[in-house]
């Protein structure tokens, strides 16, 4: 499987030094001993005319990521939290259902919070 290689600023400006000091004829053989084609030099020597050495340097892929100011983050924290705590409801809910069930079939009476703390 074929590997994508990835080529730094510095290296690509060392290549083009190269090639532009090459005697008519030589630059094939720069671009085999490299393993090179004549496409990187033509896209490298137009990043350099233009003048973008960002151009020059590898980029990240894929889509940027979002920047979000304090408040924004405070927000996507909170619903976080929020949703995690619902979860937990949710499991406590179901846990006391169970209990209640389970009391009802062993014929158990549980005090109800207004009577514990009447007896308290």
């Amino acid at each position: 499987m074929p590997v994508r290689r990835n080529f730094t600023a510095h290296y690509k400006l060392k290549i083009l030094e190269e090639a532009d000091h090459c005697e008519e004829g030589k630059i094939t053989s720069l671009l085999r001993r490299e393993g090179l084609y004549s496409s990187h030099l033509t896209k490298w020597r137009r990043q350099r005319k233009e003048g973008s050495l960002s151009g020059l340097n590898p980029r990240k892929r894929g889509k940027p990521a979002k920047v979000l100011d304090a408040s924004s983050r405070r927000i996507v924290e909170l619903e976080k939290a929020n949703s995690r705590l619902s979860h937990r409801l949710q499991q406590a809910e179901l846990i006391i259902d169970v209990q209640k069930k389970v009391s009802e079939m062993f014929g158990i009476c549980l005090q109800s919070v207004e009577e514990k703390r009447k007896t308290s």
